[in-house]
């Protein structure tokens, strides 16, 4: 038996090895994958979802908390190193004034030449029908004026957009100051109030019909002057955006003496806009204005993604639906090219980031924000002293225009062009204009997004201390601040980038030739611009593509379908070119 036994036991081990081996090799394997997923899963502190919706309940908006000393820090232990300082910390230079801004100013005084050829001839007459909410409206108000000056025609008052999704019946004179706006472009087109009438009925009733996005002064006259010396009384319809953005110099002038002087709001706005800029400034010296630009038809259109799961996309897929000819795009694409508006956390990081402290006061300009209070949570938090026009003024000022989504507006750009510092979270017809108007005016500080580098930074700022993280969005919004040439001229929308009125004192001249003559850097010269000499840009931030992104502006995205169009009743007219596609035609609703 013994030696039965001890064979027996010689067999066991070599039965057990390769089991233990087996085991051993599984768990190796096991280890390994983990290992594998865990270095290639996504980062603690990945941009948190929006977590209003019911199936995120459990998970916070954001993981940022006020530490004992007053920081704002992350909650999670992993991420310690990324402690908000309340102070925000500090940068070179002044946060609220561009140190550059003294060397330029706005300068849109008609040439002689220009005046001279100022001819209205009798029986020619342009009306003109605006379409969208508030801005992008006024950007055919400017235009139908120079339009009116290519054609030598009297311009009637611009007829506002009274159709649409806006639904607002403000006429022109309820927003704006008629006779201001009549007297002040007296000597470069004459403009009435209405067609003249014999006895009670107009002499002539308008022929309507539409010209190209873009019509060149060369389009006017093959297109509309033909029509005009035969109707007499022609009527534009669906006018936005319907004038080339490249003119000579004199016209890009007119534009911005229509833009920046003729048009003023109605006193009582206007006096309403000065009393909320007031109590924002008895709050603080200085005051940031915010558009926001996060409501659900803005994010729906820019086909972006929020890390909301299932219903979010449920929730903005619905609204696109409102979009019949709108591509279907890469949430993950349109934000690496920065085509999607900052969330409110966001932004306020890289407003901290940049050196505003949590003492700051903003003013935030925005419609329904998409995830309500929750969404703000976080900017909030940063930025704790948060007002709007519903919190500056009682429901009692604000009762003559709570009713009117083009009177609110007005009150809002009003703020934003009266703030300190003008922050932008998309490219729309608002942000365009009041950057546009804030460059001529002095250069106040206009801040975009940079949103492709900014992207990416925020994907890592897990794995980085705030004090990298902060050094990092100081270099990538260099260019992004609203400092003089920015944007090379001729670059950009006019209404964004008016380089044409803006001209350049004697002292910057002479120091843009000694930059010149010291880094061999380019100049270039304004056309008609007597003596100014504006250079190239230290850096170019904008490109075709992030200019035009988006057409859309603060109340002004409209669910279009099969009621979609407005301003007359003509849909289609011969002198639409095929290449204008529908969605281009849409996306600046």
């Amino acid at each position: 038996m013994a030696p039965h036994r001890r064979r027996h036991h010689d067999r066991c081990p070599i039965l057990a090895v390769p089991a233990i081996s087996s085991l051993a090799a599984s768990a190796l394997v096991l280890l390994l994958v983990l290992a594998l997923l865990s270095f290639f899963a996504p980062p603690l502190m990945d941009p948190p979802p929006l977590s209003h919706r019911r199936s995120h309940r459990h998970r916070k908006p954001s993981n940022l908390t006020v530490g004992d000393s007053g920081d704002l820090r992350r909650s999670t232990a992993s991420v310690e190193i990324f402690r908000v300082p309340r102070g925000g910390g500090s940068v070179k230079g002044d946060l609220w004034v561009s140190k550059l801004s003294k060397h330029y100013h706005g300068c849109s005084n008609a040439s002689s030449k220009f005046l001279a050829k100022a001819i209205t001839v009798p029986g020619r007459y342009l009306m003109i029908a605006t379409s969208g909410g508030l801005n992008q409206q006024r950007t055919g108000i400017v235009d139908s004026v120079v339009a009116a000056r290519i054609l030598n025609a009297t311009l009637v008052v611009p007829k506002l957009d009274e159709r649409s999704f806006w639904k607002d019946a403000s006429n022109f004179a309820e927003i704006f100051d008629v006779d201001w706006f009549i007297s002040f472009l007296s000597n470069d087109v004459k403009i009435v109030k209405e067609l003249p009438k014999k006895g009670r009925k107009v002499v002539r009733a308008p022929y309507n019909m539409r010209v190209p996005r873009k019509c060149t002064p060369r389009c006017y006259q093959n297109r509309v002057l033909p029509v005009l010396l035969k109707k007499h009384v022609v009527q534009l319809s669906k006018f936005d955006y319907r004038l080339a953005n490249k003119l000579e110099t004199d016209l890009q002038r007119l534009r911005c003496r229509v833009n920046y002087h003729a048009l003023r709001f109605t006193k009582s706005i206007q006096k309403m806009g000065d009393m909320l800029i007031r109590r924002m400034k008895a709050k603080g010296k200085h005051f940031i204005a915010l558009h926001l630009r996060f409501e659900p038809d803005m994010l729906a259109f820019s086909g972006c993604y929020y890390g909301g799961g299932e219903r979010e996309r449920r929730e903005l897929g619905a609204i696109r639906k409102r979009w019949k000819t709108l591509h279907i795009s890469n949430p993950d694409k349109e934000r690496r090219h920065g085509k999607c508006p900052l969330s409110p956390e966001e932004v306020g990081l890289m407003l901290r980031a940049l050196g505003f402290g949590s003492d700051v006061h903003i003013y935030v300009a925005s419609g329904e924000i998409y995830g309500g209070e929750e969404t703000l949570a976080p900017l909030k938090a940063l930025f704790p002293h948060f007002h709007s026009k519903e919190t500056l003024a009682s429901k009692e000022e604000l009762a003559p225009f709570s009713s009117f989504s083009s009177r609110m507006a007005a009150l809002d750009f009003i703020v934003c062009d009266g703030s300190d510092a003008f922050v932008t979270n998309n490219n729309g017809n608002m942000a365009r204009i009041l950057a546009g108007r804030r460059r001529y005016l002095g250069h106040k500080r206009t801040i975009r997004p940079n949103g492709k580098k900014l992207y990416s930074l925020f994907l890592r700022r897990a794995n980085m201390t705030w004090e990298e993280f902060a050094s990092k969005v100081r270099t990538f919004q260099k260019g992004f601040m609203g400092e003089p040439k920015e944007i090379r001229p001729g670059r950009g929308e006019f209404h964004e980038n008016p380089t044409s009125c803006i001209c350049e004192n004697a002292e910057a001249k002479a120091a843009a030739d000694s930059d010149f003559h010291s880094h061999k850097v380019g100049s270039q010269s304004i056309n008609g611009n007597v003596g100014v000499h504006v250079g190239e840009p230290t850096y170019y931030n904008y490109t075709d593509e992030d200019l035009d992104w988006s057409d859309l502006d603060y109340g002004e995205v409209a669910p279009l379908g099969k009621n979609s169009f407005n301003g007359t009743n003509l849909d289609y007219d011969l002198f639409i070119r095929p290449e204008d596609s529908l969605l281009e035609e849409i996306i600046s609703d």
